[in-house]
C-alpha cells in the first residue's frame, strides 16, 4: 500500500489535521491513511473524509510522511512496537543495509507530542528525518497556531511539506527545538487559559444582570474581535488598552480590579508551570 501521508491517532488533533488536509485539497483522500485503535472512530472519519483505515501501525509507518498524533505517554509503546515487530523500519543492525540506499531515507516523521525530543524521535526512527510540531486546538476550526522544528536531516522539500500540512489548519512558525516547551506552555496550552478568561467574563456579565446566553455572546465576540483587531492592525496590546481607557472611565476601573487581583502575574505563572510540566513530560 503506497500512502503519501498517514496518521497514528485519530483523536481531536489527529482528526483536525485529517479534515484540514482533505478539505484544503492538499491531499486526495486515497493518499491518506489512519491508524486508530478505536474502530468506531476510525470508520466514522473514513466515512466522512474518504480516507483509508489502516490495519495497524506498521502499515501507517510505510507512508512517505508519518504523523504521530498520540499522547507522549504512549510513545514508548508505539516506538517499541515498531522497532521490535518490524525491524525493517529502523534497521538497528547497521550492516543490515546501506542507509544511503534505503527507501526509508526519503521519509519523514512528524510528532505532535509534547515533551518528546527530536533525539528520541531519531532514536526510534533512525532512517528518517524527524520533526516536532506543537499545534493548538483552534486547529479544529482552521485557526490553529503551530510551531515546528526539525532534525538536521530534514530537507527543504520536507520542510515545505510539513509547513503546508499545518497551514491547512492555521498559521505556522519554525523555531529552534529549545523553544518548543515554551511554545507548548503558551500557545499549546493557551486555549485553556483563554477559555477560563471567557468563562469568568461570562459569569461577570451574569453577575451584573445579563442572561447567560447574552453574556456568552458578548464575551466570546469581544475576545474574537479584540484578537482580530490586534492581529490585523499589528497593535501592541498596551496600545489597544490605552485606546479604550479613558480618564475616570469604566475600563480603567475594571483594569484596576484586574491589577489588584494579580491577573497578569497569574497568567505569567500559568505559562511558567506549563513550561515546567512540558519539560517533565520529556523526561518520562
Amino acid at each position: 500500500m503506497s500512502l503519501a501521508l498517514s496518521i497514528i491517532g485519530g483523536g481531536a488533533m489527529g482528526s483536525a489535521l485529517l479534515r484540514g488536509l482533505i478539505q484544503s485539497g492538499l491531499y486526495e483522500p486515497t493518499q491518506v491513511g489512519l491508524s486508530e485503535p478505536n474502530a468506531t472512530q476510525a470508520e466514522a472519519l473514513a466515512q466522512e473524509l474518504g480516507i483509508q483505515v489502516l490495519p495497524d501501525n506498521h502499515v501507517a509507518a510505510e507512508a512517505e510522511i508519518l504523523i504521530l498524533a498520540i499522547k507522549p505517554q504512549v510513545f514508548p509503546i508505539i516506538a517499541a512496537q515498531l522497532a521490535t515487530s518490524s525491524p525493517d523500519l529502523t534497521h538497528p543492525d547497521p550492516t543490515h543495509l546501506d542507509p544511503t540506499k534505503t527507501e526509508l531515507s526519503g521519509q519523514s516523521v512528524i510528532s505532535i507530542m509534547a515533551g518528546i525530543r527530536l533525539q528520541e524521535l531519531t532514536t526510534a526512527f533512525p532512517e528518517r528525518s524527524v520533526m516536532r510540531a506543537m499545534p493548538n486546538t483552534p486547529a479544529l476550526v482552521g485557526a490553529g497556531m503551530t510551531a515546528l522544528c526539525g532534525s538536521p536531516t530534514v530537507t527543504p522539500a520536507q520542510t515545505q511539506a510539513a509547513t503546508a500540512i499545518f497551514e491547512a489548519v492555521g498559521s505556522v512558525l519554525w523555531l529552534p527545538e529549545s523553544q518548543m516547551d515554551a511554545v507548548t506552555a503558551l500557545s499549546g496550552s493557551g486555549p485553556g487559559y483563554i477559555a477560563v478568561i471567557a468563562e469568568a467574563l461570562i459569569d461577570g456579565g451574569v453577575r451584573v444582570g445579563l442572561a447567560r446566553p447574552v453574556a456568552t455572546q458578548l464575551a466570546i465576540q469581544t475576545l474574537l474581535g479584540t484578537a482580530t483587531l490586534m492581529q490585523q492592525e499589528n497593535l501592541h496590546p498596551a496600545v489597544l488598552k490605552d485606546r479604550v481607557t479613558s480618564p475616570g472611565g469604566t475600563t480603567i476601573a475594571g483594569i484596576n480590579a484586574l491589577e489588584q487581583g494579580s491577573l497578569r502575574a497569574t497568567l505569567m505563572q500559568a505559562v511558567w508551570v506549563a513550561w515546567q510540566r512540558s519539560q517533565e513530560l520529556g523526561q518520562l
